[in-house]
């Protein structure tokens, strides 16, 4: 089940997060680290109510964040839509014990009928330009690679930027 994430499960998405971090590092992805994603982005995630998690027998197995603000680092990027009614996509995790069952596809079509059923134009996400699988799967999808922009405290390779129109 997707829901809304809870302030009180703020150490459980947190747990997930270095999960996953570890275990993007041991496979020589250096996308989430110590700085990101950090408690504070989470937790101002939960406020915004833009954070949603998936859950499987009462344990938080992944996260998404569905959010209609644009980042600063996005600003530089020539998307395919006016920058005025498209949500971005943030922090999608799976627990690596979890990963390679379908739960990132249910969680990208959780977002996407969002989208729609809330009448953005697009969908806007980044994902790290030395994870493989990430692209391939966001391009499976039918997002379109656009600009590349710089996170230089999480690296400094680019993260790509992608966009698909509804």
């Amino acid at each position: 089940m997707i829901r809304p994430a809870k302030i009180s499960e703020i150490n459980e998405i947190l747990h997930l997060a270095k999960a996953c971090a570890a275990e993007m590092i041991k496979n020589g992805i250096f996308q989430w680290n110590e700085y990101y994603p950090s408690k504070e982005a989470f937790e101002n995630d939960i406020e915004r109510s833009e954070l949603f998690v998936l859950e499987k027998k009462q344990d938080i197995i992944g996260t998404i964040v569905i959010s209609s603000y644009m980042d600063e680092e996005y600003r530089s990027v020539e998307w395919l839509t006016p920058n005025d009614h498209n949500v971005y996509i943030h922090r999608l995790s799976v627990h690596p014990m979890h990963q390679g069952k379908g739960y990132a596809q249910k969680m990208m079509d959780f977002a996407e009928h969002f989208a729609k059923k809330n009448n953005f134009v697009s969908i806007r996400l980044d994902t790290f330009s030395q994870n493989r699988r990430n692209q391939k799967f966001y391009e499976t999808r039918g997002y379109h690679r656009l600009g590349d922009i710089y996170f230089p405290n999480q690296s400094k390779h680019p993260f790509h930027c992608y966009e698909m129109v509804l």
